[in-house]
């Protein structure tokens, strides 16, 4: 079983064999990925490294975790899954696993006719609100 842990506050910019190497020198076995930024590409200031062995990745906390590293301290821990995932990851990605569809809402963004009377529908809680506040007080004469 792959023990994943979580290492953050990697620098924006850093060298990732620089990074290997300092996983290489607490053991052999540490794989690590960078998470990404999907549009600039750059690394969002985290990633995951996976061991096979428990003992490995306790060293890899013990010994890396505060360190500094590009001018930051590494954040290194083991990683909590999410909850509420349901799907596998495998799952996920072929697009087997149903999606919920989205409830169609009839939403009025604009009338065309402008009812004087009414008050815009999206403000009407609020203007009620106010309507009930100003009732509510009393001047002192």
């Amino acid at each position: 079983m792959s023990i994943r842990l979580y290492v953050g506050n990697l620098p924006q910019t850093f060298d990732a064999k620089e990074l290997e190497a300092l996983f290489t020198a607490v053991g052999e076995g540490v794989r690590f990925k960078a998470v990404n930024d999907r549009e600039t590409g750059a690394c969002r200031g985290f990633g995951f490294a996976n061991t096979d062995d428990q003992k490995l990745a306790d060293a890899v906390i013990e010994q890396l975790n505060g360190k500094d590293f590009g001018g930051n301290t590494l954040r290194i821990e083991i990683s909590e899954r999410k909850e509420g995932r349901s799907a596998a990851p495998a799952e996920r990605r072929s697009g087997s696993a149903p999606t919920p569809a989205r409830k169609a809402v009839n939403k009025v963004v604009h009338a065309d006719n402008i009812d004087s009377e009414s008050p815009d529908p999206r403000w009407a809680g609020e203007l009620a609100k106010l309507k009930d506040l100003l009732a509510n007080q009393k001047a002192a004469v």
